[in-house]
């Protein structure tokens, strides 16, 4: 198949999804499976079909799945012991009602700091529903304006693996890296933060229905250290197995072994899992935690099939080579910062992948720092900030974060697409323009 058919295709497949899922309002799942079976049979051959619609599931159910059953644990022992609400009625009395999306968007920029910004989702999810019911302000901004805090610092620092791979790639000094990455992150997530409060203004948006909790009185609730634990050990532990890696202290010793094991998300979030059982007090029983557990599955099993038909569309596409070929187009244009830029936007919208997307671009990249005049330190450090920043936009659709927060805040994808996408867009945007602000200055 030419290229042109190939993009032409692409295309065509992503406008079907955003159809399917906001005009018509066809299942998530099924608007995902149907255009990716019918985009394998015109894109690819006959035989690899099956196998990359199998491989897409697997790999999503891989990445995602268990972080997301254990995440579940922390979520419903918080919201059935009313720990989420504990949470949410100190935090928001230290900031005020009106300012519920600000202090949420503040924790998920500090959280997403050294966790993946889906973890950090999971974990946070069940605090962001206290928050916009008892704040009554609507679930779509207090949704979005978590997501995209924790997604911003996700594509731009480089603690997180498509931007360390970058980084690694391109030679880049990881201190510098991090410290202008949170510096770029900062003024993306504040962009998107005056955007999503635009676009949720007066658009008759609910709030998230008030739990059973919400009706116990003060004090049956769990305290607000107890109810931090379940969240803060997962952190915790991630947060310091990513620095011992980040300074070098890898397997030296059965302690640090240890350190890398337990703070793996998958094991970190089992852990919290664990720790949340301490919430439910005397209802620590086989017949409460079989409770907690089913409606924890319960609860698991549509995101996780959602997620999985995303990473279907994911894998489909990455097979037609729809993005390998938006770079070599982009790679000749020579036109600067742009270049990098504009090649992992176009590989991020077309395989849903931020970091994925950031990785395949470093690739292309690498040999055209010179042509374009970005050979230097400095350059190649607003290179990687670049590709951060196209690795930002547009969330939608094929990427499985979108559907890892439509689905944990229960907004329909039309309205993810309306609020959660278009502020993806304004974060890369403001990102790009301001390492292309420092580039007038540096180079």
């Amino acid at each position: 198949m030419s290229p042109v058919f190939t993009v032409v295709f692409v295309s065509t497949a992503i406008l079907a999804i955003v159809f399917l899922t906001s005009k018509l309002k066809l299942n998530a799942f099924v608007s995902l499976l149907l255009v990716s079976l019918l985009l394998a049979v015109v894109a690819l051959p006959v035989a690899q079909v099956v196998p990359v619609l199998k491989e897409g599931f697997g790999a999503a159910m891989s990445s995602t799945g268990l972080i997301i059953i254990f995440g579940s644990v922390i979520a419903i022992a918080l919201e059935h012991s009313g720990g989420a609400l504990s949470i949410a009625g100190w935090l928001l009395g230290k900031t005020g009602i009106r300012r519920a999306p600000a202090a949420l968007g503040l924790t998920g920029f500090i959280a997403g700091l050294p966790i993946f910004c889906d973890t950090g989702y999971i974990i946070l999810s069940g605090l962001a529903k206290s928050f916009s019911a008892k704040s009554n302000i609507n679930m779509p901004c207090i949704a979005a304006v978590l997501a995209c805090a924790l997604y911003s610092v996700h594509c731009l620092v480089p603690m997180h693996p498509g931007a360390l791979a970058a980084a690694g790639t391109l030679t880049v000094n990881l201190g510098g890296f991090i410290l202008a990455g949170t510096v770029v992150a900062l003024p993306a997530t504040l962009a998107a933060y005056g955007w999503i409060k635009y676009r949720t203004r007066g658009r008759g948006y609910a709030p998230a229905r008030a739990d059973a909790a919400e009706s116990l009185p003060a004090g049956r609730l769990p305290s607000v250290g107890l109810a931090l634990l379940p969240v803060v050990t997962p952190l915790l532990l991630i947060t310091v197995a990513t620095l011992a890696q980040i300074l070098g202290l890898t397997n030296q010793n059965a302690a640090v072994t240890a350190l890398h094991f337990v703070g793996q998300p998958v094991i970190a979030l089992f852990i919290g899992g664990l720790v949340s059982l301490l919430l439910l007090g005397k209802k620590l029983t086989v017949s409460g935690l079989n409770r907690l557990f089913a409606t924890a599955i319960e609860k698991s099993g549509p995101i996780l099939i959602v997620i999985a038909g995303g990473g279907v569309f994911g894998g489909v596409i990455r097979e037609t080579g729809a993005g390998r070929l938006a770079g070599e187009w982009l790679g000749a244009l020579g036109l600067g910062l742009a270049v990098p830029f504009l090649m992992t936007f176009l590989m991020k919208t077309a395989l849903g992948s931020s970091t994925v997307a950031i990785i395949t671009a470093a690739s292309f990249v690498a040999p055209m720092l010179p042509q374009l005049g970005l050979a230097s330190d400095a350059g190649r450090l607003l290179t990687v900030l670049a590709m951060g920043a196209g690795s930002i936009m547009i969330s939608h659709a094929n990427d499985p974060y979108f559907w890892v927060v439509t689905q944990f805040a229960e907004i329909h994808p039309d309205v993810a697409l309306r609020v959660y996408s278009t502020a993806t867009l304004v974060m890369g945007l403001v990102s790009f323009a301001c390492v292309w602000a420092a580039s007038l200055l540096v180079l």
